[in-house]
C-alpha cells in the first residue's frame, strides 16, 4: 500500500523531470539518457513559499544589533578552550562565503546551501563575510542581526564568533560546523588505536 507522503515524494519528482531508471534486461526499452537539470527560479521560489523558510529561519523584524557590537554564540558542549580558539582565528578556515550585497531572503538561502555543503565536505571552520555596517540601519549590520538569530537554529552550527581584525573584524564571521558523520568515524577509530 503506497502512502500519501509516496504519492507526493513521486509528483515533486516527477515535477522536477526525474525519471525512474529502469533496468536493461535485454528484451524491455533501452535507459533513457540522464537529462542535466536546469534550475527553475521560478519553481524555486514557488516551492520555497510553499514549503516555508529554509531550516525555519525567519525573516521576520529582529531587533537590529549596534553596529560596534560583536556577535558570539556556542551550543551546550562546545569546550571552553575550543571556543577561545575560534573566538581568536586560531582554526583554519577552510570555506569562505561572501553575503556582502545580499539581500535578507538571498543571504539566507545562500548560508543554509552554504552550511551544508560545507558539513557534507567535513569542513569545521568557514568564514562568512557580511560588509561594514556604519549605522543601526546598514544593510550590513542588518544581516548581522539575522545572522545572529539564524546560526543558533541551524543544527550544523556548533558556534559562531565576530572575526579577528586581520579576517574581517566585524564584518564577516568564523562558524564552527558539527563534524560529518565520516570525520566522527575517523575521531572514533584514532581514539580506538590510542586505547
Amino acid at each position: 500500500m503506497q502512502s500519501r507522503h509516496d504519492d507526493s515524494f513521486s509528483e515533486l519528482m516527477q515535477a522536477e523531470g526525474v525519471q525512474r531508471i529502469r533496468q536493461d534486461t535485454g528484451s524491455g526499452p533501452a535507459v533513457p539518457a540522464a537529462r542535466s537539470l536546469r534550475a527553475d527560479p521560478g519553481k524555486s521560489i514557488r516551492r520555497r513559499l510553499a514549503q516555508g523558510s529554509p531550516e525555519g529561519l525567519s525573516l521576520d523584524q529582529v531587533e537590529w544589533l549596534h553596529p560596534a557590537d560583536p556577535i558570539s554564540w556556542k551550543r551546550d558542549g562546545v569546550q571552553e578552550g575550543v571556543f577561545r580558539n575560534l573566538r581568536l582565528g586560531r582554526y583554519s578556515c577552510d570555506a569562505s562565503l561572501n553575503l556582502q550585497h545580499f539581500e535578507p531572503a538571498q543571504a539566507r538561502d545562500e548560508l543554509v546551501s552554504f552550511v551544508r555543503q560545507s558539513h557534507e565536505l567535513g569542513i569545521r571552520t568557514v568564514l562568512v563575510q557580511i560588509g561594514r555596517a556604519r549605522s543601526v540601519e546598514d544593510p550590513a549590520n542588518k544581516l548581522k542581526s539575522y545572522l545572529d538569530q539564524w546560526l543558533k537554529q541551524l543544527d550544523l552550527v556548533m558556534a559562531f564568533h565576530s572575526a579577528q581584525p586581520h579576517q574581517g573584524g566585524l564584518a564577516a564571521v568564523y562558524l564552527m560546523l558539527r563534524k560529518n558523520a565520516q570525520a566522527r568515524q575517523h575521531n572514533w577509530e584514532k581514539h580506538q588505536k590510542r586505547g
